[in-house]
């Protein structure tokens, strides 16, 4: 099968598309015949070799990066209870070696969750990590509650596009933070009010929040602290070393809760996200597409910035749209 494979760490230079033995499926573990896949900024983190702690020291241990897919199950091992040949699923597999820039990749059933049979693969692959950190942090970090003011900064990227949407659908007011392109987009997906960060800076307008959901890191936790209403909650997916210390603090102190993140992928999620896929209630954005080949300049172009939503890897046209 192909997959693109990295044996060292480096920019997406590194990356090779090559042929590879297609694998077989552990008892506990699907097949699935992968028809798209999302690049994430953890792909470009994973590839640099800033984990490395975690992912091998001196080279990776597993060289095909791609966490979120979608796909065809295309053989079952013997003790999977959840899933059949021929089911459509999608899924986070950066718990469990990744794999998903190649053709074939097996996972665990407890990654995977059926797809919602509304959406199209390409908009399932585009959901699983970035949802769900989304999710979690506006839910489980964030404890949003309906009427709450709630501003997301970092609103148009793969995160983002997703907490703006999920708050909504909680019942929350948004506001997005974003650069002057991608105001539409977000006005689109159902932000109440919009902040252009090339002409504004929240933190210094006076306006409180109940909760910030922030994906991008670039303020101090002053800052971010003199935008939060009394008793709010800040959380954050871009991790300030400061907060470690400083988060206890003001909790204690001025009663503000301010976090740091890291998702927590599961299935149970999953089927929380496919739920408020299937009534409508959250919409994948797509920015952009690419084939298997390209997985090197997909990774490039999300490292800039610039993405409106989510960049997609498709294996075919046909099945990516099924």
């Amino acid at each position: 099968m192909k997959a693109i494979v990295h044996t060292k760490y480096g920019s997406p230079d590194v990356l090779r598309l090559t042929d590879v033995e297609k694998p077989s499926p552990r008892a506990d573990e699907v097949l699935v015949k992968v028809a798209a896949a999302a690049v994430n900024q953890a792909d470009n983190h994973l590839l640099s070799g800033t984990m490395r702690f975690s992912t091998g020291l001196l080279k990776p241990k597993h060289q095909i990066l791609g966490s979120d897919i979608a796909g065809r199950v295309e053989a079952v091992g013997t003790n999977v209870k959840q899933f059949q040949v021929g089911d459509a699923v999608f899924g986070d597999l950066s718990g469990h070696r990744r794999g998903g820039f190649a053709e074939y990749v097996t996972a665990p059933e407890s990654a995977l969750a059926l797809k919602p049979v509304n959406i199209s693969f390409a908009d399932a692959a585009a959901v699983p990590m970035t949802a769900v950190t989304a999710l979690q942090g506006l839910r489980d970090k964030g404890h949003i509650r309906p009427e709450q003011q709630v501003l997301i900064n970092g609103a148009s990227g793969g995160v983002g596009t997703f907490a703006v949407q999920i708050a909504k659908a909680l019942g929350s007011e948004v506001t997005a933070v974003v650069s002057t392109r991608k105001m539409d987009m977000v006005c689109s997906i159902g932000a109440d009010y919009i902040i252009d960060y090339t002409k504004e800076d929240f933190t210094q307008t006076g306006e409180q929040y109940d909760l910030i959901f922030d994906t991008v890191g670039n303020r101090s936790v002053a800052e971010y602290k003199r935008a939060l209403q009394p008793q709010g909650r800040f959380v954050t997916t871009a991790f300030l070393p400061s907060l470690v210390i400083q988060g206890p603090w003001l909790s204690l102190t001025e009663g503000k809760k301010m976090h740091n993140m890291m998702a927590k992928p599961n299935q149970k999620d999953l089927d929380v996200m496919r739920d408020l896929l299937e009534t409508n209630q959250v919409t994948p954005i797509i920015d952009s597409c690419y084939p298997l080949s390209d997985v090197p300049e997909a990774l490039r172009y999300l490292g800039e910035g610039h993405a409106k939503g989510k960049a997609i890897i498709t294996m075919s046209a046909s099945s990516a749209g099924e």
